[in-house]
């Protein structure tokens, strides 16, 4: 029997499927990445060899097909979800917690402690594109963290160090142009990028408080938000630094973690301005939206990281405490939000729970996991 001309045969081993029902599971003991698909509640393969994942994020292709995975070890690894296997790996740094992809997807960028500072790479090879050290005094280089993508090729980043935003545009990587802004408040420690785009919010670690810029402002500048929310309260020792890049957004409304405190803040998008804040089971870690809205999962550091508790949106009351396992690192929402898959790490396994009926609809045994990322995620403005 002759082949259909145009046509190529496909090795058995990998079936003809989509990527929009994929994503990956970290399992940070083993240097391990789950390949899963969100439709069928599996696991399809495990690709060995990517190093140390213990604080490890991970950004997608544009077509979903490629996860980047960037370890605390300083590599990036470039896993093929169709192929299940590595299809590029480069040590790029001393250490290392994090990166982005730029709107277009043909550059990924790598936010660094050791040296302090981001370096760029070509989406397609790994080829380095540019290396911008984040120098804030003579011979003194800063952590970064809260690395985002913007619209068009620009990113934004915060100088834990040196209590400041950069802003760098890479229009043209052989001659990137970053934008300063100093003085943002004491140590940046994470930050996220609003839906639209414009506006950049980084959280504090040294005071009370957090840094917007409006990126649609000619210059940029900082206007500090939600100052002084501990009211004068001895803040609580901090077990796990808050993460913002799963910030929930609600209708007006945005939902974020207090650091040092027992209590999501409610802030309106509009003014900034607090409306609102809801007490919770302990120090909250990600505080996140349900793709609709209509509810928002937190879950928290020890001694309370067994739990999830879900707020009800429209009343802001907590309508569900959860105990989904020992040690819950990350939450990752379904693109419609029919299901939440949530880690617990020391249970070595991934709970998949209906959001509607809070039911376990799956779990899933994999070693250590930690963080969970879909790739719908590729279709999103910073993540």
């Amino acid at each position: 029997m002759h082949q259909p001309r145009g046509v190529t045969r496909r090795p058995a081993a990998w079936p003809l499927r989509g990527t929009g029902d994929l994503g990956v599971v970290v399992a940070r003991a083993t240097g391990t990445l789950a390949i899963v698909n969100t439709s069928e509640r599996a696991v399809l393969a495990q690709v060995t060899g990517l190093g140390d994942l213990s604080h490890a994020s991970v950004v997608f292709s544009r077509d979903g097909r490629y996860a980047y995975v960037f370890g605390r070890d300083g590599a990036i690894t470039k896993v093929d979800l169709l192929t299940q296997r590595i299809d590029a790996r480069v040590m790029q740094a001393g250490n290392s917690i994090g990166g982005a992809i730029s709107a277009d997807g043909t550059m990924v960028v790598a936010q660094n402690y050791t040296p302090g500072g981001i370096k760029v790479f070509d989406a397609a090879t790994l080829a380095l594109l540019a290396d911008i050290p984040a120098e804030y005094e003579s011979g003194k280089r800063s952590r970064v963290v809260g690395l985002v993508d913007l619209p068009g090729r620009r990113f934004a980043y915060s100088l834990f160090d040196a209590n400041a935003i950069w802003i760098t545009d890479l229009s043209n990587p052989t001659r990137p142009v970053t934008t300063k802004l100093p003085h943002i408040g004491k140590q940046p420690y994470d930050a996220l990028v609003t839906p639209n785009g414009r506006h950049y919010i980084a959280g504090l670690f040294g005071e009370d408080g957090l840094a917007m810029v409006d990126l649609w402002e000619e210059p940029p500048r900082v206007r500090r938000i939600l100052g002084g929310y501990g009211r004068g309260q001895e803040p609580l020792p901090v077990y796990k630094m808050p993460h913002l890049r799963g910030w929930a957004v609600a209708g007006r409304r945005a939902y974020l973690p207090a650091i040092g405190r027992h209590e999501v803040l409610v802030v309106d998008t509009d003014t900034w301005q607090e409306v609102g804040r809801i007490p919770v089971a302990g120090q909250p870690v990600f505080v996140m939206a349900r793709p609709d809205g209509r509810q928002v999962w937190v879950n928290f550091a020890v001694p309370d990281y067994h739990r999830v508790q879900v707020i009800d949106t429209t009343t802001q009351q907590i309508v569900r405490t959860l105990e989904p396992g020992k040690a819950v690192l990350h939450m990752e929402f379904t693109p419609r939000g029919e299901s939440v898959w949530i880690s617990a790490r020391d249970d070595h396994r991934v709970s998949v729970i209906d959001t509607q009926t809070f039911a376990t609809q799956a779990t899933l045994a994999i070693d250590s996991p930690s963080g969970i990322f879909f790739t719908a995620r590729a279709a999103r403005l910073g993540f």
